[in-house]
């Protein structure tokens, strides 16, 4: 299989179609509905939302696209404007963070920051990481929460380096608005960085999925008469292989995408599948029957829906 390129993802947008302010009426906005059964792509308004979801559906939602990320700070001497973005928290304790820094050329390991009208927040660079790259430790005497609350009033939600303009106060105003939206829709909001979503899904979703693909093909290529695939479905294997169903252009890239939690998921899944083909093998009909019934709590968890 070819790996997947980073310049498939190139395509031309027209700077007429690039929106500088979102829709007025805010469900207005347009939304692409995929359909992972058949790939079908439809476009449509953020206000058809609802018609998507039923009782008992979940949305998640990944908050660190809101973050105020980009903070604006000067030079410590020669009070040169630097533009501070940040990546990543690397360490609580110590306020070490993994960021981007522009102009780079000016920013050297020992140089400080100072954020702030009143140079209220100080950062010292301790290492380069990239040609942008730095890692800066926060000087901050005070409780995390209030650190976490000075650098929210101190930096602003990025905007697309294509978007050319301001970062506005509507601009958070529309964030609180789209969760009013869903409440009022009843949707469960489920706040969860992005490391831990691609962690639970490979489990939850993604792997649910393998294995309803893997199990279509191990069928299909072992039973040769397609009539007794058909006629034996009932027996379970259709409810199993309903995934399999699924448009391979959806999953394909999501497969990619998540592949180093995927795979792992995948060994612990053979893992269990070794352990029960042994229990089977030796006739352990206990450890079996043990596994089978802890297992069997999974109705439990999904009934609590």
């Amino acid at each position: 299989m070819s790996k997947m390129k980073l310049s498939e993802f190139n395509y031309e947008l027209p700077e007429e179609l690039i929106a500088k302010y979102p829709s007025e009426n805010r469900d207005e906005s347009r939304l692409m509905v995929v359909h992972k059964d058949t790939g079908k792509i439809e476009h449509k308004l953020f206000k058809d939302l609802i018609t998507y979801f039923d009782e008992g559906d979940v949305m998640i939602m990944n908050n660190t696209c809101v973050f105020p990320a980009r903070m604006y700070g000067n030079k410590e001497k020669t009070g040169a404007k630097i533009e501070v973005f940040l990546l990543r928290e690397l360490n609580r304790d110590s306020l070490l963070w993994d960021v981007l820094v522009d102009p780079a050329r000016k920013i050297r390991i020992g140089n400080k920051l100072y954020f702030g009208e009143d140079d209220s927040l100080v950062a010292e660079v301790i290492d380069n990481t990239t040609s942008r790259g730095r890692t800066l430790r926060f000087l901050f005497d005070g409780p995390y929460e209030d650190f976490k609350a000075k650098i929210t009033q101190l930096g602003e939600t990025p905007l697309p380096k294509y978007i050319k303009r301001d970062v506005e106060k509507t601009d958070e105003e529309l964030r609180i608005l789209a969760l009013e939206i869903f409440d009022g829709l009843k949707m469960k909001t489920i706040y969860m960085d992005p490391k831990s979503h691609d962690v639970h899904v490979a489990y939850v979703s993604h792997l649910s999925h393998v294995s309803s693909f893997m199990l279509g093909k191990t069928v299909i290529e072992k039973e040769k008469n397609e009539n007794n695939i058909f006629d034996l479905a009932g027996s379970g294997f259709e409810s199993t292989v309903r995934l399999a169903k699924s448009h391979p252009k959806t999953w394909t890239p999501i497969f990619l995408q998540n592949k180093t939690n995927l795979a792992a998921a995948i060994d612990e899944y053979v893992s269990n599948l070794n352990l029960l083909k042994d229990l089977i093998i030796n006739e352990n009909d206990n450890k079996l029957s043990e596994i089978l019934n802890n297992t069997n709590r999974i109705k439990e968890i999904l009934n609590k829906k």
